[in-house]
């Protein structure tokens, strides 16, 4: 498991719908060693707090696998490493593998799994196509969020090593499931409202499908 690309991106400002709208979803690849400080990489910014970065979105990362798979579904579309405006697209990390609060070691730093992507208007704005946002949630191919257990460098080619997994084995794929309503197991449910690294409002979610599905339940 590697790094393939390290992409950072300042806000800028883009005219979206006759409107100006302030983003960093582009990310342009960068060479050498980055540091990863808590909440983001030197050379990349969140633009609205209110929904990204934060503690529990300090860096997103997107498998290098799917990039064949757009290709091949919007062939019009250039697909350039970062498209999906991550900040690390990864080699052997995808969302049937990866749990909610996987450690790993990627260069000197330390960061943890939390959450998948949910994606908002500004990857519609990224291609200029209103559909990129459905088909992305459809397909699964969400990538991955970070925490920043411990600040450190990292670079292209950089090794992802896993230190340790929460022992409740939800992974990414399972988040998405529940998201989209793919899933109701009661088991997947508990185990996910015990994972520690998941953000609180994912819970609060989850915690309320739990006690629906169990009043559905009840004669």
């Amino acid at each position: 498991m590697k790094v393939i690309s390290l992409n950072v991106g300042l806000p800028r400002q883009v005219h979206w719908r006759g409107a100006m709208v302030l983003t960093s979803i582009f990310k342009e690849p960068v060479s050498g060693m980055v540091e990863i400080q808590r909440y983001n990489l030197v050379g990349d910014r969140q633009s609205d707090l209110t929904v990204h970065g934060g503690k529990y979105k300090a860096i997103y990362g997107y498998p290098s696998e799917h990039y064949e798979s757009w290709k091949r579904e919007v062939p019009e579309l250039s697909f350039p490493w970062g498209t999906f405006g991550e900040n690390l697209t990864t080699e052997g990390l995808l969302e049937e593998t990866v749990n909610i609060g996987d450690r790993l070691k990627i260069g000197t730093a330390i960061l943890t799994v939390t959450q998948p992507r949910l994606p908002c208007y500004k990857l519609a704005l990224r291609f200029d196509r209103e559909d990129m946002i459905k088909r992305l949630l459809i397909s699964g191919r969400s990538g991955f969020y970070f925490s920043v257990e411990q600040e450190g460098s990292i670079g292209a080619n950089s090794e992802i090593e896993l230190l340790s997994r929460d022992p409740n084995s939800v992974s990414i794929a399972d988040i998405n499931q529940l998201f989209l309503g793919k899933s109701s197991s009661s088991d997947l449910l508990e185990r996910a409202i015990r994972v520690g690294a998941l953000p609180q409002h994912w819970k609060d979610e989850l915690v309320e499908r739990y006690q629906a599905r169990n009043r559905e339940m009840k004669p």
